[in-house]
């Protein structure tokens, strides 16, 4: 049964971070199915588009079923409703969704939410975030999910984790959404009442 995606950037026909994409499937196999021969994604990959920026989605289980290419857009996100969930477990990069989407559909006028787990910041329904203060990039220590970009970022010393309270969040001066496709600091906000909604 396929139920797990890695999404992975092209760029002229090159996977970006594929170390990091094929430890977490792997990690995810292993957790979830007991799984503990290790894939490789570049394994399964065939008619890679060789220019152009592309999302390449790799659908698995115990085994990888799906890859297909896609050509990508990034949704234009301008503001962030606060919306609170202290049970949603999206820990895994799973193709369902549910949580997610409901909690999205809380948005009101707002173009995407920040979800707010344990009174503590995690991510949006799209990407990880890291919030400046000072010039120094704070992410979350507990996202719902731990990104491959996120992973990538910590490594290179980029961004500090930290907790950060949902009531502190106006004591910081801009956010940055980031993900497989979305490039850090390629999308950043910054943080005021308009552009942060608390409920």
């Amino acid at each position: 049964m396929c139920r797990f995606i890695e999404t992975i950037q092209v760029r002229d026909g090159k996977l970006q971070n594929l170390a990091h994409h094929n430890r977490r499937m792997n990690e995810t196999r292993q957790a979830v199915f007991g799984m503990v021969d290790q894939l490789d994604i570049l394994n399964y990959i065939e008619d890679c588009p060789e220019s152009g920026f592309y999302k390449c989605r790799v659908v698995y289980g115990r085994e990888v079923c799906e890859v297909t290419f896609s050509a990508y857009t990034m949704r234009t996100v301008r503001s962030l409703r606060l919306v609170g969930s202290d049970t949603i477990d999206y820990r895994y990069k799973s193709t369902n969704r549910k949580e997610l989407e409901a909690l999205y559909a809380l948005r009101d006028n707002q173009d995407d939410v920040l979800i707010v787990r344990n009174n503590l910041l995690t991510d949006t329904s799209i990407a990880n975030v890291a919030l400046e203060k000072e010039g120094v990039w704070y992410t979350p220590r507990t996202p719902l999910l731990k990104g491959t970009k996120r992973a990538l970022l910590l490594e290179q010393g980029v961004l500090t984790e930290c907790d950060i309270p949902s009531d502190e969040i106006y004591s910081y001066s801009h956010i940055a959404l980031f993900n497989a496709m979305i490039d850090f600091q390629s999308l950043v906000l910054e943080i005021n009442r308009d552009t942060v909604i608390r409920i």
